[in-house]
């Protein structure tokens, strides 16, 4: 739910704009400023569910996310809808770290792979499954009213949520009184929110000052970096910035970054060429990338389930599916003409979304691997808040080139697309040869003198891909 509304909305501006009047700006604050929140949150939304109960927490997200869901449905203004879109992304953000928290506390070995597994599925499937419900939505209730049920679906749906996780979370017992690091909370909120902002923002805010607050969130994260070194010392941080000595967790949290960077923008880019360019409705654009959201949904399940076997080799051949399923793509769209390029764009998008599924809950259940199960949600909040930072960026830097394609070719969004994915390739191969670095370095560690097997642990051919086995 809190995922599908990342992208659900988009095929609904149209009708937003006719309904409320809206301007181009007010547009754009409807979408990125729950990207923003979301970001903003998770990272203090997973250490309040450490520190405290992530039953509890979760549940508040929820109760928070349907009030604000209802209120968007009711807007009567834009700048009303505005503001529940905020408070729907700051739900989203104390939502989604309880979840990993809970897998982290509730499941070992084998059986946490699956659980990401799961989660994995769920991912994949609602990212994709955004403008294809959305398209429905708006099919079913008309395009006048059509997209207040858009916000209105959440509610039945998340007082199901409310009512299963009290009957089937554990207990949420109020843990001890720990501080919540609130100078931390202000420094990382400040500084990831300087950084986010000008990708948010990149074509509404034409103003070059934007880029200004690059260098004020490299500040204020520095300061982040010093303040929770120092608070270590005497209560503990927002953020054990210890983990990122842990090479599964460094490397799967700069993996996944460059991934997002480019898993984010290929339906950005898709829809817009589809829609823009071909002129599918906005249904037919979102039936036509299912195939890669089965992919990955499918995917997902079994990479969940062998990641225990395989390690970050399964992650390795996943991304190598995805830069071969984008490399289809490009091909497709060379080679056919009007609509049949989307049938022509099926096989190489499944093939991607396979690689997608093999890539997100195997680098999660890797990465994730030796968090200690009391800051399970901050880990996985600050690993959620990098996917947010590489979302962002990934579609400011591909929508840029996208869009000056488009302006410089005259109209022509077929070579706008051929050059987004261009870029998105290079995304997927930078975090390709991470994932290549680590495996080498995993097999030099191994057969290394100065490691005896004894003392090798991780690197045994047992443990494949260089890191415990999730649980270990």
């Amino acid at each position: 739910m809190t995922l599908l509304d990342v992208s659900i909305v988009n095929v609904a501006l149209p009708s937003i704009r006719q309904a409320l009047h809206a301007p181009e700006s007010a547009l754009q604050w409807i979408v990125s400023g729950y990207a923003l929140a979301f970001g903003l949150t998770l990272v203090p939304g997973g250490r309040l569910g450490d520190a405290r109960s992530r039953k509890t927490m979760f549940m508040t997200g929820l109760v928070v996310f349907i009030t604000a869901s209802a209120a968007a449905g009711l807007a009567h203004d834009v700048w009303w809808l505005v503001t529940a879109r905020f408070l729907q992304g700051m739900a989203s953000g104390l939502i989604n770290p309880q979840i990993s928290g809970l897998i982290q506390q509730l499941f070992r070995g084998a059986e946490r792979g699956k659980a990401f597994g799961s989660l994995g599925t769920t991912v994949g499937i609602a990212t994709a499954a955004g403008p294809v419900l959305g398209g429905l939505i708006l099919g079913v209730a008309g395009t006048e009213e059509g997209w207040r049920w858009v916000f209105y679906v959440n509610v039945p749906v998340g007082l199901l949520a409310l009512a299963l996780a009290r009957h089937l979370f554990p207990a949420g017992e109020t843990k001890r009184c720990e501080s919540l690091d609130p100078i931390g909370i202000v420094l990382l909120g400040c500084g990831v929110g300087s950084l986010l902002l000008p990708f948010a923002q990149a074509r509404e805010w034409h103003s070059p000052a934007k880029w200004l607050l690059l260098p004020l969130a490299a500040a204020l994260l520095t300061a982040f970096v010093l303040w929770e070194r120092r608070y270590a010392r005497r209560a503990t941080p927002l953020v054990n910035l210890s983990l990122f000595t842990k090479r599964s967790y460094a490397l799967g949290a700069a993996l996944i970054l460059l991934y997002f960077a480019g898993f984010t923008a290929i339906f950005f880019t898709f829809t817009l060429y589809l829609q823009s360019g071909l002129g599918f409705s906005p249904l037919a654009a979102g039936l036509a990338i299912t195939p890669f959201a089965l992919g990955s949904g499918v995917a997902s399940m079994v990479g969940g389930r062998i990641v225990s076997r395989y390690g970050r080799t399964l992650v390795a051949v996943g991304l190598c599916l995805v830069l071969t399923g984008l490399l289809g793509t490009l091909l497709a769209v060379q080679l056919a003409t009007g609509p049949d390029v989307a049938y022509a764009m099926a096989a190489p998008l499944l093939i991607g979304g396979v690689g997608s599924g093999l890539v997100v809950s195997p680098n999660a259940t890797i990465t994730l691997s030796e968090v200690p199960v009391a800051g399970g949600g901050s880990a996985a909040g600050m690993l959620q808040t990098g996917q947010r930072i590489g979302a962002a960026f990934g579609v400011a830097a591909v929508g840029s080139l996208f869009f000056a394609t488009v302006a410089s070719t005259g109209g022509d969004w077929a070579s706008a697309f051929e050059h987004a994915l261009l870029m998105l390739c290079v995304f997927v191969l930078a975090a390709l040869c991470l994932a290549v670095a680590d495996l080498l370095k995993g097999r030099r560690d191994e057969h290394s003198p100065e490691h005896p097997r004894e003392q090798r642990g991780a690197h045994s051919p047992e443990r494949p891909g260089g890191h415990p086995r999730p649980g270990e």
